[in-house]
C-alpha cells in the first residue's frame, strides 16, 4: 500500500498532519497502534494558546513562552507558534471543533501557569484532548485520500541509512515518498507518570535507529499536580493546571499555602519538591474548594470516585512526569536530519519550549508544526520506484518495569550525576540516550535539576543537546539571530 506520505501516530498532531496532506491532494496512510479514541491527545485536559483577546498580542504569548523556556528557547520555533496559533484556532473552528465560549458567544479564555493574559482555549471544560481528537478522528475517517490501519504497529522506519523510504509494520511494508512521526512522547518511561503507559518515546527510537539526529532528551518536564495515591491504579492521575488558573491553592502539611500557583510549571514543581522535603511528606494538598468545579466534571468524578469529595477536602498531589521536551530534531517545517523523516507534536523537537514547557503551548505546537510539516512532506521528491529491500526482521523493544522504576529513580526531578551514570547501560535505547544527555547538561535550569550543579549557567544560553547514532550527546548553540522575539530571563 504505498502513499505519498505515512503517518505514524493518530493523536492530535497525527490526525491534522494527515488531514493537511491529503486536502492538499496527497494519499496518506495512518498507522495507529490504538483505536483513534484511545490516543494519548484524546486524554489531554490542558487546551491550546492562543493570542486572540483583545488585550493580548504575540509579541506578549512569546515573552512569556520565552520567560518560561528559562534562555533555551529556540526563538524563531517560538515566533513560529505565536504567530500562527490563533490561525489554527480558527481552522479547528472551521472543522467543527466545538470550543467552550462565553454567554454573549466569544471564545472563552482561560488562564494558566506561566502566561500573563487569559488565552487558553478549552473544549468541554477539561476535556478538550477528547473533543479536539474526536472530531478530527471524524474527518479522517470519512476523507478518502486517507486510509487508517488501525491496530498496527511500527516495527522500524524503512531507511538505508541516507533517506526514509516508509514504515515496516507487523502488517507489512508501507512505502511512501515522505513519512511523518507524530507518535507522542515518552513520559511513560518514567515509573510515576501522568502518561498511558504506551508513551516510551518509540518516535524517537524509530528515528535514532534509522539515523536521525534527536535533541533535549534530559529535559523532561514534571507536572506538579499528579494525584498521590502510592499502590492505586490512578496514582500519577493528572489534576489539571487549568484549576489553579480558577483559584485552586497548594497548602503544605500545616495547611498553608507556600508557592505562587500560577508561576511557570518548573518553579512550581520545585516549590513542591522543597516542601515535600521540608515537612517529611510524599505530597502536599491541592485545595479545590475555591474553584468552581462544575467546570471540570471530569476531575469531580474521579475523585469522588475514590471517595475524595474535592468540595470538602484537599487533594493529595506530587510531581509525575508529564511531557518529554526533547525528541526528534527537526526544523521549523518539521524534517528530520534524515531525508524523508518529518516528526510533529511532542515526538519531535523544534527547540520550542526551551527548557521547560509553558502550559498549554503543546498542543497549539501540534497543529501549527503539523500544518508546516504535511506541507513539507508534499514538496519532496516522490516515493523511489524501487526503493532497497527493508530489513526482514525488524523489531520494536519494549522497556520493562526495572527500565521505568530506573528511569524514574536515576534521572527523576532532582538528579545525581553518580547515579545517571548507572542508567547509561540500560537496556532500553532512550533510557540510555536520556542519561547520555542529562550527564552533557551540566548545570541546572527549567526542568532539568543537578545537585553538583544548582545554578543556571549562562554559557549554556541556547545551548541545546543532540544526539546522532552514535549516542554521543553534543551541545549545539541554535541561533537568537533573525527574529523578531525579544529574549528574557525570568
Amino acid at each position: 500500500m504505498p502513499a505519498d506520505v505515512a503517518v505514524v501516530g493518530a493523536g492530535a498532531a497525527g490526525l491534522h498532519a494527515a488531514l493537511e496532506a491529503a486536502e492538499a491532494g496527497a494519499s496518506v496512510v495512518v498507522i495507529s497502534r490504538k483505536p483513534l479514541t484511545e490516543t494519548a491527545s484524546f486524554r489531554a485536559q490542558g487546551g491550546l494558546a492562543a493570542a486572540i483577546a483583545a488585550d493580548d498580542s504575540p509579541a506578549r504569548h512569546a515573552e512569556d513562552t520565552l520567560n518560561a523556556g528559562r534562555g533555551l528557547c529556540f526563538p524563531a520555533a517560538v515566533e513560529v507558534l505565536v504567530e500562527e496559533s490563533p490561525g489554527a484556532v480558527e481552522l479547528l473552528m472551521r472543522r467543527g471543533v466545538a470550543f467552550d465560549l462565553q454567554p454573549d458567544g466569544e471564545l472563552a479564555l482561560g488562564l494558566e501557569g506561566g502566561h500573563s493574559a487569559r488565552r487558553i482555549v478549552h473544549a468541554g471544560g477539561a476535556e478538550t484532548g477528547r473533543a479536539l481528537t474526536s472530531r478530527l478522528a471524524e474527518l479522517t475517517s470519512r476523507n478518502e485520500r486517507i486510509e487508517v490501519l488501525e491496530g498496527a504497529s511500527a516495527l522500524a522506519l524503512w531507511s538505508d541509512g541516507d533517506r526514509c523510504h516508509g514504515v515496516l509494520t507487523d502488517l507489512g511494508p508501507i512505502p511512501a515518498a515522505a513519512t511523518i512521526l507524530a507518535t507522542g512522547g515518552g513520559a511513560a518511561l518514567w515509573e510515576r507518570t501522568t502518561n498511558p503507559r504506551g508513551a516510551i518515546g518509540a518516535g524517537a527510537i524509530l528515528a535514532h535507529a534509522a539515523g536521525a539526529d534527536l535533541a533535549d532528551l534530559e529535559l523532561c518536564q514534571f507536572h506538579p499536580t499528579a494525584l498521590s495515591r502510592p499502590g492505586d491504579r490512578l496514582d500519577g492521575w493528572l489534576i489539571t493546571e487549568a484549576v489553579r488558573g480558577e483559584g485552586a491553592l497548594l497548602l503544605d502539611a500545616d495547611g498553608r499555602r507556600f508557592t505562587d500557583e500560577l508561576a511557570p510549571r518548573d518553579q512550581v514543581t520545585a516549590a513542591i519538591l522543597d516542601r515535600m522535603a521540608a515537612d517529611g511528606t510524599t505530597a502536599v494538598d491541592l485545595d479545590l474548594r475555591p474553584v468552581p468545579l462544575g467546570r471540570f466534571p471530569t476531575i469531580s468524578r474521579t475523585l469522588e470516585s475514590l471517595g475524595i469529595d474535592p468540595a470538602r477536602e484537599p487533594v493529595p498531589v506530587a510531581p509525575a512526569a508529564h511531557y518529554l521536551i526533547g525528541g526528534v530534531h527537526t526544523d521549523l517545517e518539521g524534517r528530520s536530519s534524515l531525508d524523508g523523516l518529518l516528526a510533529v507534536g511532542e515526538a519531535a523537537c523544534t527547540g520550542l519550549h526551551g527548557a521547560n514547557r509553558l502550559a498549554s503551548n503543546s498542543l497549539s505546537e501540534c497543529f501549527v508544526f503539523g500544518s508546516r510539516a504535511a506541507r513539507a512532506a508534499l514538496e519532496g521528491p516522490g516515493a523511489d520506484p524501487a526503493p532497497p529491500e527493508p530489513d526482514p526482521d525488524p523489531s520494536f523493544p519494549a522497556p520493562t518495569e526495572e527500565t521505568r522504576r530506573a528511569v524514574w529513580e536515576l534521572a527523576g526531578p532532582i538528579r545525581d550525576p553518580g547515579r545517571l551514570e548507572a542508567l547509561s547501560s540500560d537496556p532500553y535505547p532512550l533510557a540510555r540516550l536520556i542519561a547520555a544527555s542529562a550527564l552533557a547538561r551540566q548545570e541546572s535550569r527549567g526542568v532539568h535539576r543537578r545537585i553538583d550543579r544548582p545554578r543556571v549557567d549562562p554559557e549554556l544560553d541556547l545551548h541545546h543537546n543532540v544526539v546522532g547514532p552514535d549516542e554521543h550527546a553534543r551541545m549545539d548553540r541554535w541561533p537568537a539571530e533573525g527574529v523578531r522575539v525579544r529574549l528574557t530571563r525570568a
